[in-house]
Parts: structure tokens; C-alpha cells; sequence
């Protein structure tokens, strides 16, 4: 009976896990790859699924080639240089504080060292050991440890805590060397989120980045975690905050997309039921969102973000048309939300993709109409 028990959990994992689907009177199946009804996503020039990049949720030509140069020679002053060349109240240089430390983090991770092996990122501790007054060195220094934190220990423990703590000071320290610089306090705003900051504190620091950068999607992003039911606030007041900044918003801003994230942080358990993906709340969001990614700045770096979110949605609606639009826009890479919580970003990716694709040419789509 037991064995009878695993082959059955086989043949059902199989059903789940195969990313080909195929095209059948409207509907989509699965079936068996080199199926002739299998749709195949590369007829559209799509990156195989072993050529997705997962460091990031869109192109960044420079930051690939200093990271490359930084992680082949252990010299920091590459990255150094890139981070004082780049826009100080932009999404972009967030974007590169977060990249960097998360390069030195997972080295680390790959080389904690001993027995006379030098650890990994050696090339941070020594950009801030012989840079200790450059402000992107402290703010690196500051999201490496939040990232350390949030890899190597459990929130509530004593380890987490004291992780945290070092990074609140390091928050401190590279808020002292750039007093405008909002990027600091969108750290702190990860360690406020793991340390249980009360709310009145949180808000103090909130208004600090309102005021040097109150568009800043990345910020918004990071706040509505503090807000969301399973950290330190609830599902309506994690509405209310996005809901709010999309209000607000003026035309361009991606923070009219806001609402989706919020929607996707309190998921259900199981959404099994089609109709729960075109609800009215969900259908709004998707739309705040859609107009949000038509309306912004061609070369706005959260675009991707917004677009990677808007896919896994717009798929589960069955919005095939919509979701192939957004897939072109950002494959071949896919370093964001909702892929990146999974063991595989790009195996779910490819997965949401295959279905898409099936979907799309399941009502009469195909290379040509999309390119058209």
C-alpha cells in the first residue's frame, strides 16, 4: 500500500511540474515535451530557461560589468566609483546598494572561510576598512548585514537581534556621511521590520525618507512589508498604506502599482478558485498597476518589478494577451518578486511563461499578432 501511496504522488507531481502545455478548443492542458500541441515559448525568442538571469529584475549593463570586475579582482573601487556617479535619490543606486551587498552576502555564504581561506567578500571589509568615509561603502556595509541577518539567522532569536542591531548602527553611520541621502533609512526600514520598531518610531522614520525622496518606489515597497498582517500591521492597514501612495501618486510614478504588491502579500493559503485572480479587488490593482507601467518613464529601473508581478497575476487570470506584452518587456530576466521566493526563480518563471504562451495561442494568438 505504501508503495502504491508513491507512485500515485509521482504521477500527480509530474502533472504539476511539467512546464509544457498544450492548445485544445480554447482550453490548456498538459502535455508530454516534444508534444506537437506543446507551445513552445522560444518560436517568440524567449531566453531559455538556463539563460535567465536571476541577480536582477532587469538590465543593468553597468552594474553586471562592475560586479564582474569587483567579484573577479576583489577590488571594491569599481564599486565604489559606480555608486558615486549614480543619482542619490534615484531607484537605481538602491537598486546597486542592494546588488553589491547581496554579491558580498552570498560569497560569503560560498566562502565563510577558516583554515586559512580568506571568506568571501573580503573586497567590502576592505572598502570600508580603507574608505571608512564613503558614503556608498557605509550603505553597502549597512544592507549586507540586513541581508546577513535575514540568511544566516531566525527573526526572534538572539543571533537575528544582535545582527540587526550592528546593522541599525551601520544605518546611523551612513546616514552621518550623507545627510540627503535617503538610501540609509530605506535599510534601516528592513531592520525596523525585523526588530519590531513600535509604531510611533517606524513612522518617525518614515517621514525622515518622505522627505528626501517621497516618490521612491523601492522605499514604498519596503514599508508596506512593516505594514502587511504577517509582520507588524494588518491586511487593511497594508491596503490603506498603498492604496494612499497611489493616491497620491502623481502621473509617471509607479506607486499607482503599489496596490498589487499588497494584494499579493496577503494571498490566501490556497487560490485554487479561478474567479478569486478576476475579483474586483484583484482586477483593480492589476489595472492601477497596468496604467502605472504604461504611464512611467521608459527607463524607470522599477518598471521591471512592477511588470514581473503583473505577469504572475495576469496569467492566473487568464489574461494571456496582457501577460505576453509584459513577458516581452522583461525576459531574460528575472531577479524580482514572486519568483525570486522560489528554490528556482527561473524554473517558475519559465513555468508562468509556457502558460502564457499556451494560453495566448490557445485563443488564436501567435508570433506575428504579438509582434503586430
Amino acid at each position: 500500500m505504501e508503495i502504491l501511496w508513491v507512485l500515485m504522488a509521482a504521477v500527480l507531481l509530474g502533472f504539476v511540474l511539467l512546464p509544457l502545455l498544450r492548445r485544445r478548443r480554447g482550453a490548456i492542458g498538459l502535455v508530454a515535451p516534444g508534444h506537437p500541441d506543446a507551445a513552445d515559448p522560444a518560436t517568440y525568442g524567449f531566453a531559455r530557461e538556463e539563460e535567465l538571469d536571476i541577480r536582477m529584475p532587469g538590465p543593468d549593463q553597468d552594474l553586471l560589468d562592475v560586479l564582474d570586475l569587483v567579484q573577479r579582482t576583489q577590488d571594491h573601487r569599481a564599486a565604489q566609483q559606480l555608486l558615486a556617479g549614480t543619482e542619490r535619490e534615484g531607484e537605481r543606486r538602491w537598486q546597486r546598494v542592494q546588488a553589491f551587498a547581496g554579491a558580498a552576502s552570498l560569497e560569503l555564504r560560498q566562502r565563510p572561510g577558516g583554515a586559512g581561506e580568506t571568506p568571501g567578500g573580503q573586497w567590502l571589509r576592505v572598502w570600508r576598512a580603507e574608505q571608512p568615509k564613503d558614503a556608498g561603502g557605509a550603505a553597502v556595509h549597512a544592507e549586507f548585514l540586513v541581508q546577513q541577518a535575514w540568511r544566516t539567522a531566525t527573526p526572534g532569536t538572539d543571533e537575528f537581534r544582535i545582527i540587526m542591531e550592528e546593522a541599525r548602527s551601520a544605518c546611523g553611520t551612513a546616514a552621518l556621511l550623507a545627510p540627503g541621502d535617503p538610501i540609509p533609512y530605506i535599510v534601516e526600514l528592513s531592520v525596523a521590520r525585523g526588530l519590531g520598531y513600535p509604531r510611533a518610531e517606524f513612522e518617525q522614520l518614515w517621514l525622515k525618507i518622505l522627505d528626501r525622496a517621497p516618490e521612491h518606489m523601492g522605499a514604498h515597497l519596503a514599508a508596506l512589508h512593516y505594514w502587511c498582517e504577517k509582520w507588524h500591521g494588518s491586511r487593511e492597514l497594508a491596503y490603506s498604506f498603498a492604496e494612499a501612495a497611489a493616491a497620491r501618486a502623481p502621473r509617471g510614478s509607479l506607486l499607482a502599482a503599489l496596490p498589487l504588491f499588497a494584494v499579493f502579500e496577503h494571498l490566501p493559503d490556497l487560490t485554487l478558485v479561478r474567479g478569486f485572480y478576476q475579483s474586483e479587488v484583484v482586477s483593480r490593482a492589476m489595472h492601477g498597476a497596468l496604467h502605472a507601467v504604461h504611464s512611467a518613464r521608459p527607463d524607470d529601473p522599477m518598471q521591471a518589478h512592477v511588470r514581473h508581478l503583473l505577469i504572475f497575476f495576469l496569467v492566473r487570470a487568464e489574461r494571456w494577451a496582457e501577460a505576453m506584452h509584459q513577458i516581452v518587456a522583461v525576459d531574460g530576466h528575472v531577479g524580482a518578486l514572486p519568483w525570486t521566493l522560489s528554490p528556482d526563480p527561473a524554473s517558475e518563471f519559465a513555468l508562468h511563461r509556457a502558460m502564457a504562451v499556451a494560453g495566448y495561442e490557445a485563443n488564436g494568438g501567435s508570433p506575428a499578432t504579438l509582434a503586430g
